[in-house]
C-alpha cells in the first residue's frame, strides 16, 4: 500500500504543475459525457484505460467477476449491475457498450474445471448464476488449456451480449440507432484485443 499512499499524495501536486492537465481535471467536475459503457472482469491484470488509451471522462466501467452481466429482472429484482447500465444508456446516453472478456480468466477456468469452490460460496453462487451457459468439467479442459478457456471466454462475451438486448434500455437504444454493442477479447498475455465480427461469428483482431 505504501507506493499508493505515496502516488495519491503527490498526485495533485502534478496535476496542479501541468497546466494542460489542471484544466483538463477541472472540467471534470463540470460533469461527465463517457464515449462508451465499458464492462469488464474485476481482475486486477484487465486496465481498459491501459490497453484503449481511455482519458479520464472516457469510459463508464462496470466490473463484475467474469465480465457477467445478469439478466434482467425489472425493478423487483434490481441489481448494481442493472443500475449501471441504465444509467450509462438512458441518462449518460452512451453511444457505444463494450463487454470485453479476457484471456487466462480465473471464473471462466473455475466452471469448466468444475473446481470446488465451497470455501467461496458468493464466488460459487456467482458463477452458477450468470455462467450457466457454460460447461461444468469439459472434458476437453486440460488439453490446450489456455485456447480451451479463450473459447469459453468468447463464448461468454457472446451470451452477456445477449443479455443486455434483454435490457429495456438497451433493447430501445438498438431499436433507434443511437446505441451500438461490441464485443471484445483482451490477451493478457500479448495485448491483443480481438472484436467478435456477427458476420463470420468469429473474434477477429481490431
Amino acid at each position: 500500500m505504501h507506493s499508493f499512499i505515496d502516488h495519491a499524495r503527490s498526485f495533485p501536486g502534478r496535476i496542479a504543475a501541468q497546466g494542460e492537465e489542471r484544466e483538463a481535471f477541472g472540467r471534470l467536475a463540470e460533469g461527465q459525457s463517457p464515449e462508451a459503457l465499458f464492462i469488464t472482469c474485476s481482475d486486477s491484470r484487465v486496465i481498459p484505460s491501459l490497453f484503449t488509451g481511455a482519458r479520464p471522462g472516457q469510459l463508464f466501467e462496470l466490473r463484475t467477476a467474469g465480465n457477467a452481466v445478469p439478466e434482467y429482472g425489472g425493478a423487483e429484482t434490481t441489481s448494481g449491475e442493472a443500475a449501471t447500465v441504465e444509467y450509462a444508456v438512458s441518462v449518460l446516453q452512451v453511444p457505444d457498450i463494450v463487454v470485453c472478456g479476457h484471456s487466462h480468466c480465473g471464473a471462466v477456468r473455475a466452471r469448466v474445471h468444475g473446481e470446488d469452490l465451497a470455501a467461496v460460496p458468493a464466488v460459487a453462487g456467482w458463477l452458477e448464476r450468470q455462467l450457466p451457459h457454460l460447461p461444468v468439467r469439459d472434458p476437453e479442459a486440460g488439453v490446450d488449456d489456455d485456447a480451451q478457456v479463450a473459447g469459453h471466454v468468447q463464448r461468454h462475451v457472446k451470451a452477456q451480449l445477449d443479455r443486455l438486448r434483454q435490457y429495456p434500455c438497451v433493447r430501445d437504444g438498438l431499436a433507434a440507432g443511437r446505441l451500438r454493442l461490441h464485443g471484445w477479447y483482451y490477451a493478457i498475455d500479448t495485448g491483443l484485443v480481438m472484436e467478435h465480427d456477427a458476420s463470420a461469428d468469429a473474434f477477429l483482431p481490431l
